[in-house]
């Protein structure tokens, strides 16, 4: 089983994802504030971390750029009480998977967690495959994307939902349906998380995101992508 850690200042919710994480088989460690969950990271390097955003000492945000700028490439679930888009928008940005706001049911957020894990230790992929399309290659086995020159930075989402679109070979893909294939939820799910992370791929790897040549939206069905 995987190794989580759970980066929370308030003990009553930290210590009943513990118990609960444990009972599924994990490992799991605590840090309760930020800057002994960067350290803990660190030390312990966790198959998934799951980080409040409001934490004494260092917040939530500085602890996720400072891992992803180290190199940390563990799946990172956001747990907090900001549920704001900017807020959501951010924590993507900065190298987010997932983010879930409190209140929070504790059998959903179980299911994200085991469905991050799933995807990280990731599906058998051919030993040589790249994508290229206008500017970008996508090295698959590597799961490394470059445009021009520049390497593009994704998360595992991102990276997740970009094959998603591209193997579709221009067919459209509802948000449902990238919803179950890249977060692996069963049902639908009433969230904006397809949309902010589309908006972040078209910010990484198209020339004028106001006018995207390779992800394109289809009015009131989904999503497709274009070579």
């Amino acid at each position: 089983m995987a190794s989580i850690l759970v980066v929370e200042d308030n003990p009553g919710i930290a210590y009943g994802l513990k118990n609960n994480l444990e009972i599924e088989g994990h490992t799991v460690f605590v840090a309760e504030d930020g800057i002994e969950g960067l350290e803990t990271a660190r030390s312990r390097t966790p198959d998934l971390l799951i980080l409040d955003l409001t934490l004494p000492g260092l917040d939530g945000y500085r602890v996720l750029e400072t891992l992803r700028r180290e190199g940390m490439t563990a799946p990172v679930l956001i747990l907090t009480a900001r549920g704001e888009e900017t807020d959501k928008v951010l924590g993507f940005r900065l190298g987010a998977d997932d983010y879930v706001t409190k209140p929070f049911g504790l059998l959903e957020l179980m299911a994200r967690v085991e469905a991050l894990l799933r995807r990280a230790v990731g599906t058998p992929i051919p030993e040589s495959e790249s994508i290229h399309f206008g500017e970008v290659e996508v090295n698959v086995p590597a799961r490394r994307v470059t445009r021009g020159s520049d390497e593009v930075a994704l998360t595992h989402k991102e990276f997740d939902l970009l094959l998603a679109l591209v193997k579709r070979d221009g067919a459209v893909a509802s948000r449902l349906e990238l919803m179950k294939e890249v977060w692996g939820h069963r049902a639908a799910v009433a969230s904006r998380t397809v949309d902010t992370h589309v908006a972040e791929l078209r910010r990484k790897i198209e020339k004028d995101t106001s006018e995207p040549r390779h992800i394109l939206t289809v009015h009131k069905s989904g999503y497709r992508f274009q070579g």
